[in-house]
């Protein structure tokens, strides 16, 4: 079985460990593992007579409820069957730039996604050594008809990037996409979404993601704002009823529940700090410092051994960075969890460094 270019692939995990899939604790997919609210499970299972007709294919009260939650108007929001979707009609339209500039390491559906249009991708490596830095790794004045795509906490550092210090590129640049699929995990008064600029910058598109913070990602919902005109050139593409009855439903109860998003915020908070603790405690490690809620961690031994080990000894699955190619095997990523799971991943790890020495 193939190596898997995303966390998550539980299939894989389990066939490497030997073990049922529900016998696994999963840090390779940066879900909340405070898991479906309950308010999202009641409305699921409230709205399955609901599969008798098709969705609106306008997605109105979808769309209404999305702009009550970012104070923007309708029209700048489409919905699509997870931010992936409307990461390839992005992906379309900065093919059609000279260039599109893509800050490395990334998410590798970026460059497959601009690669299927035949766009060119100016790689820009990120210095992980300077991970604190507020600017951007890209020209202050690029050539004409040049694209950015930015990942904003970025993926899989979890740096993040001031709403002050994206905004003058939006100037410099024709088209600017910024994927904020883990911006919700910050607090209002640490979020540096770009959300209320679109209305002023036409060339801005924001992509986000309920998949993360709310633990759907087998439910496929996102959306994206931008300008209308270009959300209408978008319909145009693609196929009829993107989004299916139930995440319409889910997204409407997940945007309306503070209790859970109040929890997500409380919890991660404690958590991610304490994981980077005990990480740090661990002599091979070097945990990177990040706001979203995983930890690109630094390993002086094969991460891929690593993993390896903490599948078959210990049925832990963790995610390595052999999909960015600029990491390699002397990185991890890890999603932080609950208490107890992160300490048991990391009394693990602490086990095979111990057993190897």
């Amino acid at each position: 079985m193939d190596r898997p270019h995303h966390g998550g692939n539980l299939n894989w995990a389990a066939t490497i460990a030997g073990c049922p899939i529900s016998a696994l604790t999963d840090f390779s997919a940066s879900i909340n593992p405070l898991g479906i609210a309950p308010t999202i499970l009641a409305i699921l299972t409230n709205s399955l007579s609901q599969l008798t007709a098709y969705p609106d294919p306008e997605y109105s009260e979808l769309r209404s409820h999305l702009a009550q939650h970012h104070h923007i108007d309708p029209q700048f929001i489409l919905p699509g069957n997870g931010s992936a979707e409307l990461l390839t009609w992005a992906a379309r339209e900065l093919a059609q730039q000279k260039f599109t500039y893509l800050i490395v390491p990334a998410f590798n559906d970026y460059q497959r996604a601009i690669s299927a249009f035949d766009g060119q991708i100016k790689f820009v490596p990120l210095d992980l050594t300077t991970c604190g830095s507020i600017s951007l790794p890209v020209p202050q004045s690029p050539p004409p008809h040049s694209g950015l795509l930015l990942n904003n906490p970025h993926n899989p550092t979890g740096k993040l990037w001031t709403r002050e210090t994206i905004l003058p590129y939006l100037e410099r640049f024709d088209l600017v996409v910024i994927d904020e699929a883990f911006m919700d995990f910050l607090t209002p008064d640490r979020e540096q979404s770009l959300i209320s600029s679109v209305v002023k910058y036409p060339n801005l598109v924001i992509l986000r993601s309920l998949t993360k913070f709310y633990s759907l990602p087998g439910l496929r919902i996102g959306y994206a704002i931008a300008h209308p005109s270009r959300l209408s050139r978008w319909q145009q593409w693609r196929d009829p009823w993107s989004v299916n009855t139930l995440a319409v439903e889910a997204t409407i109860a997940a945007l309306q529940d503070k209790n859970f998003q109040q929890q997500t915020w409380d919890w991660l908070s404690e958590a991610r700090s304490q994981l980077f603790q005990q990480l740090e405690q661990i002599p091979p490690l070097k945990p990177l410092p990040g706001a979203a809620n995983y930890l690109l961690v630094q390993t002086e031994r094969s991460a891929m051994g690593l993993q390896e080990k903490l599948l078959t000894e210990h049925q832990i699955v963790i995610r390595d960075c052999m999909s960015f190619p600029e990491l390699g095997d002397r990185y991890f990523r890890l999603a932080v969890r609950l208490p107890a799971e992160n300490t048991r991943l990391t009394q693990a790890i602490a086990a095979i460094v111990k057993a190897e020495s």
